[in-house]
């Protein structure tokens, strides 16, 4: 996997409540696979909230969704369904621990207190850069027009 965590969720009925993963990078994705047995036109949907979005999520569907700035969950399931769910993940202190030269924060001060100003300010605009991997509506509505530029 190219994703450092993963986590079994195994039910019998995993319904999550809304929550957004606070702690993993920001702008990257983790994957989240649907497994069971339920009716996913009736339950199971995964809700994007900021998106006001409702997703039919069916049994071995698998999805990527930004989930440190999205708030997701799902609906639940009628009685007897079963639902599980297997997710995969990166932390963002993972991120961060590489781009301090393979350190903790406090080693990185340590040992370079320069240099660790210049982290602590570059992540003012992180953001930006972030943002900036991400495909915009016009490259996916358009890709050969974006592809020529």
């Amino acid at each position: 996997s190219v994703f450092c965590s993963a986590a079994c969720n195994l039910g019998p009925q995993v319904v999550t409540a809304f929550h957004h993963d606070c702690r993993n990078l920001p702008f990257g994705f983790c994957t989240i696979h649907a497994m069971g047995r339920y009716d996913y036109t009736i339950g199971g949907h995964l809700v994007l909230k900021e998106l006001k979005l409702m997703i039919q999520f069916p049994p071995g569907a698998l999805l990527l969704i930004p989930s440190a700035t999205i708030t997701h969950g799902n609906t639940p399931l009628q009685v007897g369904e079963t639902r599980t769910s297997f997710t995969q993940y990166t932390s963002g202190s993972i991120f961060r621990f590489v781009d301090n030269g393979c350190r903790t924060e406090a080693e990185f001060k340590a040992a370079d207190e320069a240099g660790y100003e210049k982290k602590m300010e570059e992540k003012l605009t992180r953001w930006k850069s972030g943002l900036a991997m991400w495909s915009t509506k016009e490259e996916l509505l358009h890709p050969e027009k974006t592809a020529a530029s």
